[in-house]
């Protein structure tokens, strides 16, 4: 196969550390056959020539299937890579609502668009988005079928935990383990297999503290990371770190974020977004909104021209809004207020 061969090619002429670089993973690799004192600065080979012949054979290899087995570890991890960047698109047909009226919709979002989740409280908005993060195949109560690029998917599809299509960003999000930010970003970058990973992270931090209202730094513990710095966090690694298409976010508003930047910043990163929110200036920014009345589909509509001009007296009284908020938390007054729209 071409991609073997180009793979053998990297290990041939690759440092262990320049590919530990690209494919972090890999050391892993290494310490399953108890070789993590492997000299980093040389190749492979060259590192495996400096070994005791026992240390593989203790595993039944040699050099040679050694280095085969490292081929074939790459490869899988490439092809991940690979089938991760394939989505162009998905498509949601409708299924039924709480009283078992079809739903009678299709609707089908490509990379890069937003569309917003609209609805009262209850009304089914979250169960929508958990149709979605498990790519339902009419198997979930509202018999609703995902498709990704305009195909069904089997249960390998669906549950290939190295391959995630879907990644959800909750209302409450509460760290359990107890790590600071810089190790918390390097465990995500080193599972999700990124290269340049150093670089990564800090991209990572860099964003997250540019969407947070209030800083944090390297050497905070996520577990005592504000709701706002938590989402941003994840927000920033979503963008940047995850391979997933697809990310759904669950009540935005407020979570203390620039969440307008926060959307931006996904879809440039061709991501297609779906977000549940009651948020006018997110409703209206996205590209449709589904509307969602007694757990079911009621509508489908595009972002009008009138609605886009409207944004931007929507985008003024937010700007007002937040001043307040500002104000408030700096123990200031607020004064009657005095604008023209």
């Amino acid at each position: 196969m071409a991609q073997n061969v180009k793979i053998r090619e990297i290990i041939k002429d690759k440092t262990i550390a320049e590919i530990i670089k690209n494919y972090p993973v890999v050391q892993d690799f290494f310490i399953n056959y108890n070789l993590q004192d492997l000299q980093k600065n040389l190749t492979v080979s060259q590192a495996l020539e400096k070994i005791l012949t026992e240390q593989l054979e203790e595993f039944g290899l040699d050099v040679f299937s050694l280095t085969e087995e490292l081929v074939k570890f790459m490869a899988t991890l490439v092809n991940h890579r690979e089938e991760r960047e394939k989505v162009q698109n998905i498509t949601i047909i409708g299924g039924r609502n709480k009283q078992g009226e079809a739903e009678n919709v299709t609707l089908t979002m490509a990379v890069g668009e937003v569309i917003s989740i609209v609805g009262p409280t209850g009304s089914g908005k979250s169960r929508l988005l958990g149709d979605i993060e498990c790519l339902a195949q009419c198997d979930t109560p509202t018999r609703r079928q995902i498709l990704i690029n305009d195909h069904p998917l089997s249960d390998e599809e669906r549950f290939d935990m190295g391959n995630k299509m879907v990644a959800q960003l909750s209302q409450n999000m509460n760290f359990v383990m107890d790590l600071n930010v810089a190790e918390f970003l390097a465990m995500h970058a080193k599972s999700r297999l990124c290269g340049n990973a150093e670089q990564v992270i800090q991209q990572c931090f860099v964003c997250a503290n540019e969407l947070a209202g209030e800083k944090f730094t390297m050497d905070t513990k996520v577990t005592q990371l504000s709701g706002g710095q938590s989402r941003a966090l994840m927000i920033a690694d979503a963008a940047h770190m995850s391979s997933s298409p697809i990310v759904l976010i669950d009540e935005i508003e407020n979570a203390g974020i620039d969440r307008k930047q926060a959307i931006s910043l996904l879809t440039e990163n061709e991501k297609i977004v779906l977000i549940s929110t009651h948020d006018p200036l997110l409703a209206l920014s996205a590209d449709k909104r589904i509307v969602i009345k007694n757990g079911g589909i009621h509508k489908i509509m595009e972002t009008s021209d009138e609605e886009i001009e409207s944004l931007k007296d929507i985008e003024k009284l937010d700007t007002i809004m937040l001043g307040i908020r500002q104000q408030l938390r700096h123990g200031e007054r607020v004064y009657p207020l005095k604008f023209v729209l």
